[in-house]
């Protein structure tokens, strides 16, 4: 949880076990071949502590991977996201237990300021998912227990 990977291996695949209410973002640049995942816990960083991890927070994370893989060689105007995750894991009536869909709010806010289109999700819900990113065909896997596997 609250990590980022980046790489330029298209045979490398990324795997984010377990997501609940968090987010699992993948930002990519198809033409460079160049992609980065992160694994979101949180929507924003005011929620955070003197050394947590930018990849926990949406507002934090969605940037850092987005200068990683620039840094690794993909070209600003040519990336584009996808994301799965942010179920809605408890019932409750208040606002604490709801941090998949205020993850997911976070996610598509922080998108928009980085002017960053997102081309596939499969968000919310009330189930856990397994995500896997395939860099060689650029496939988000989403895998969940007692529903049909689901590429994008």
């Amino acid at each position: 949880m609250a990590e980022l990977r980046v790489s330029v291996d298209p045979q490398e695949v990324f795997c984010v076990p377990g997501l609940g209410s968090c987010v699992g973002i993948v930002l990519y640049d198809p033409v460079a071949t160049v992609a980065g995942m992160a694994h979101i816990m949180l929507p924003s960083s005011q929620q955070g502590i003197l050394g947590d991890r930018p990849a926990k927070f949406a507002d934090t994370a969605i940037f850092a991977l987005l200068g990683s893989i620039v840094s690794a060689g993909a070209q600003r105007d040519r990336i584009v996201a996808k994301a799965t995750g942010g179920s809605q894991m408890f019932r409750s009536q208040g606002e604490f237990l709801t941090i998949g869909t205020r993850n997911v709010d976070a996610m598509y806010r922080t998108l928009e300021r980085a002017k960053i289109p997102i081309i596939a999700a499969d968000l919310g819900g009330t189930w856990g998912r397994t995500a896997r990113f395939f860099m060689n065909d650029w496939r988000l896997q989403i895998r969940a227990s007692g529903r049909p596997d689901l590429d994008l």
